[in-house]
């Protein structure tokens, strides 16, 4: 009898663990860290509405010469575990994942009268991804217009250096996630261009 309830109690403790989230050596859930391909692109992460949702745009444009036919929303979700650390510290871990998902936008629809709305067609995505280890300069970005695989932009495109010089917050546009702005300026985390380019204004 003594034996059955050891066997019992061991093969609770296996049940358990199998059922555990596997954690890395940086505290982060090995679910939603980044998984590259062989020739060094990202599986995007097809999960990502289930994240952390934090802001929408509508029509923004870092360029006074863009110009659109039509109306877009851009949605902003961070993985979970890089959401928690931002609220612990101001700033991101290693393994942050940032998905833009971009939709059309629509004003005729049902009852609505006026304003714009978010219609089912996705117009792009992309990842803004922070891997220590792998990039030298911390941050890649990556395309995912496929939904599928995330190809790697080179460092030459202007969205790095874009970042770089006008991002709130280790290169991200923080500026633009109002609960998360607030958080930056209590740990006094925002980069040093971004207090200038602001103070300028």
């Amino acid at each position: 009898m003594k034996r059955t309830w050891i066997l019992i109690g061991l093969l609770a403790v296996l049940v358990l663990a199998a059922a555990t989230p596997r954690v890395s050596s940086n505290n982060q859930s090995s679910t939603n860290a980044p998984v590259y391909t062989s020739d060094g692109n990202l599986k995007f992460p097809t999960q990502y509405r289930e994240w952390v949702y934090l802001t929408s745009g509508v029509d923004m444009s870092y360029s006074p010469n863009m110009s659109m036919d039509h109306s877009m929303f851009d949605n902003v979700f961070v993985n979970p575990e890089a959401y928690k650390a931002f609220l612990q510290t101001g700033t991101w871990p290693d393994k942050t994942m940032l998905v833009l998902e971009a939709r059309m936008a629509a004003s005729k629809g049902s009852i609505n009268k006026k304003g714009h709305f978010q219609t089912g067609n996705i117009m792009g995505r992309e990842v803004h991804l922070k891997d220590e280890a792998r990039f030298p300069a911390k941050w890649a970005f990556f395309n995912a217009d496929d939904g599928v695989t995330g190809k790697l932009l080179p460092r030459e495109m202007d969205c790095y250096s874009c970042h770089e010089q006008h991002g709130a917050v280790d290169t991200t546009f923080v500026q633009f996630y109002p609960t998360l702005l607030e958080i930056a300026k209590k740990k006094n985390t925002l980069s040093a261009a971004y207090v200038k380019e602001e103070a300028g204004k």
